[in-house]
């Protein structure tokens, strides 16, 4: 919308659209109206309940349908009724009654939300959320690292001069330093997506008080883990105040965070090679680079990427923070905090978008890195000072240094002069002299195809 005060919600709104179906407030109340149901349908099967007696096939399936049926604009007559009872949850029990209203289920209307607060209904229903927008977000995260690990394969043999504190250093290949991404991103993917997401329905204050006041023979903690892990398929957690502590979401986050650090990682090296020519763009037909300098293809993808990940980790790290810690057993700063995980995951969502676009315009310029190389014949100093140490050769990395540091230009005649002087065994010697910067790459092509 051209009048949304979020960028998310107006410029980007069509590159997190499925995240509307996870973090939206209609996203929430329908997850409401899940555990609702699912929680009055658990109480009816059990035979310690005599007042909450099974369900028929039919009735089974009109609480189904209402779920099944649960549209945005059932949502909004949810949030009509909470303009009455300022009490969304509430509103969501109202909203059942009158669903079952005039059916044979309106006689247990009163076991809608039988011994239960309003944070059994909410934790569970943040947790679905999440669930769903973990799903949504993880492809996203594996379509980067897919990308990485093709280009890490293709680009395996093509050298490149690195750079330790932006210095020329040992040669690597492109290949292999993107590689290292692809790694490092997959660690952090496996961490989020091996969180285990928690859920409590036991009450004001994580005891079954209210449970045991009405029913004392019943295995309350059995029933509820048949909700939490039957139907929802999350993991019960029986040590709560009440609130679900929240400590699973801040693992999430945090790992998200990580990937999303790494990322930022990424786009400011790629950036940087851009800058250095290593690898030009593709151009898209009708695109401007600038306003002035019509020759210009921007990185623009790139530094969106860091700028929305920027912003996703500024609201991970509040809500990594901030959501564990609740006075006593229980406050409600929490509520308003977790309204914005979606933000955070839209943030990520865009970035991850633009970072694909940006590697999907990359074009490998080794006309460029052959030439860095060609001009770096200093970084031979390493091998040639480790092959004398092994000759024994009295201080080798000294002489290295009195031959190269500081110095204008090294060429390959400087060090192929150099090594002519030595006193090496033949082997070792002609080796030395047939080494270029180019090849001087170690394991880097190894180490890429074992990605």
């Amino acid at each position: 919308m051209i009048t949304a005060i979020s960028p998310i919600d107006g410029r980007y709104a069509a590159k997190v659209a499925e995240l509307t179906e996870c973090f939206s407030e209609y996203a929430l109340v329908r997850n409401r109206v899940r555990v609702e149901v699912l929680w009055l349908m658990a109480l009816c099967t059990e035979t310690g309940i005599p007042e909450c007696r099974e369900l028929t096939a039919e009735e089974q399936d009109l609480l189904m349908g209402i779920l099944d049926d649960f549209t945005p604009q059932e949502a909004e007559k949810v949030k009509a009724i909470e303009r009455t009872t300022n009490h969304d949850v509430k509103a969501v029990e109202y909203y059942l009654k009158q669903k079952i209203e005039g059916t044979t289920l309106e006689s247990l209307s009163e076991f809608l939300h039988f011994a239960c607060t309003s944070e059994d209904i909410n934790n569970l229903s943040h947790a679905l959320m999440l669930k769903d927008g973990l799903a949504a977000l993880l492809p996203h995260q594996q379509e980067i690292i897919d990308q990485l690990k093709a280009y890490s394969i293709d680009w395996k043999s093509v050298p490149m001069l690195a750079r330790t504190h932006g210095q020329t250093a040992s040669p690597t290949t492109i290949g292999k330093e993107l590689a290292v991404f692809a790694d490092r991103l997959f660690r952090q993917k496996l961490k989020a997506e091996s969180v285990e997401i928690l859920g409590k329905l036991n009450g004001a204050v994580g005891n079954y008080n209210a449970h045991l006041s009405a029913y004392p023979d019943i295995d309350w903690p059995a029933l509820a883990k048949g909700v939490v892990e039957g139907k929802l398929g999350l993991k019960q957690n029986p040590f709560t105040t009440q609130i679900e502590p929240h400590d699973y979401m801040a693992e999430m986050f945090d790992a998200i965070s990580r990937y999303n650090t790494i990322l930022i990682d990424l786009d400011r090296d790629i950036w940087t090679y851009i800058s250095m020519a290593y690898f030009g763009q593709k151009t898209v037909k009708g695109e401007v680079g600038s306003s002035t300098m019509p020759h210009k293809v921007n990185p623009i993808d790139f530094e969106n990427s860091e700028g929305n990940l920027g912003m996703a980790n500024a609201l991970f790290g509040h809500l990594s923070a901030k959501l564990p810690i609740s006075r006593l057993q229980r406050d409600l700063t929490d509520s308003t905090v977790l309204r914005n995980m979606g933000v955070s995951f839209g943030y990520s969502m865009i970035a991850y978008q633009s970072t694909m676009k940006g590697l999907g315009k990359l074009q490998l310029r080794e006309e460029n890195l052959a030439s860095d190389l060609d001009n770096a014949w200093e970084v031979l100093a390493e091998p040639i000072q480790t092959v004398m140490r092994k000759a024994g050769i009295e201080k080798p990395y000294e002489k290295l240094k009195d031959l190269t540091r500081g110095q204008a230009r090294i060429t390959q005649e400087t060090i192929q002069e150099f090594v002519q002087t030595l006193e090496l065994d033949e082997a070792d010697k002609q080796r030395l002299l047939e080494m270029s910067p180019a090849s001087y790459i170690g394991m880097a092509e190894r180490i890429a195809e074992n990605l």
